[in-house]
């Protein structure tokens, strides 16, 4: 009989204990960077930079982004640090990135041609009309906020200018203002248009980084299909459409084929 009540006792207390378990709360130890504010990790992400621990830096400022944080500044540095750390592909996506957001930014624009010698891919861009290309420079060499500012200064202007030109009494200050809205306007037009463009390249995000070391780009999107050429990493495509997992992408010199989208990381 004592043995029958031990196996009982054995049982209920086995059953007791996995109740036990199954009610008790597991913690889980959350990453340092999520305890800390955004100040706190770009000061020890800087630090880790300075003591040369550039993939703890890298890993930080990415602490900070994935916030939905971000800044020309930041970027600038995360391309630092991953170009320290020997990762191309990063480094050259982050100084992109920085271009995006500042595109006046000298710093990020003269490390990115650096990091682009570096690839294994020299692909001669194909040659652009010089008032195109002398217009691109001129868009770029401000970014959205400052174009939209510099439009409404414009737009301010003209309204200022049209008042005078309605209510002028002398005739110099009518025809100041007839003139001067004229041209007025005009600027407001094509400041506006330079503003739309860089909001347009933030928005649709047409460029991307290769991340592999080799990818093949394909005839089609299927992995069957006929390799056309192989890009590497680093190398800045444009993405013109998506299927299933696949991107036809567009190089430098105008060669087209289709990759894996897991290849590409987009700026």
């Amino acid at each position: 009989m004592r043995y029958i009540l031990s196996i009982i006792a054995a049982i209920a207390l086995t059953f007791t204990a996995a109740a036990q378990s199954d009610t008790t709360e597991v913690v889980v130890e959350q990453p340092v960077e999520q305890s800390l504010d955004s100040n706190t990790l770009w000061e020890r992400a800087n630090q880790a930079y300075i003591d040369g621990d550039f993939a703890a830096s890298a890993q930080l400022y990415s602490a900070i982004e994935n916030r939905g944080l971000y800044s020309a500044r930041l970027y600038y540095n995360m391309g630092n640090a991953y170009f320290k750390g020997g990762n191309l592909g990063k480094a050259i996506l982050y100084y992109n990135r920085a271009l995006v957001v500042s595109p006046a930014m000298d710093d990020a624009r003269y490390n990115l041609e650096i990091a682009e010698s570096l690839t294994k891919d020299k692909i001669a861009q194909v040659p652009q009309f010089f008032l195109k290309r002398w217009i691109e420079q001129v868009q770029r060499a401000l970014s959205c906020t400052a174009w939209s500012v510099i439009s409404l200064v414009f737009l301010g202007a003209t309204l200022v200018l049209l008042l005078l030109f309605l209510l002028g009494t002398r005739l110099a200050v009518r025809k100041g203002g007839f003139y001067g809205t004229i041209v007025a306007f005009a600027l407001f037009i094509v400041t506006t248009a330079f503003a739309l463009a860089e909001r347009s390249d933030i928005i649709n995000r047409e460029g991307a980084i290769v991340m592999s070391s080799a990818i093949s780009v394909k005839s089609s999107p299927d992995s069957d299909a006929t390799d056309l050429f192989v890009l590497h990493e680093g190398t800045k495509v444009t993405i013109s459409s998506e299927v299933e997992g696949w991107a036809e992408v567009t190089i430098a010199d105008g060669k087209k084929g289709w990759t894996e989208l897991s290849h590409l990381e987009r700026i």
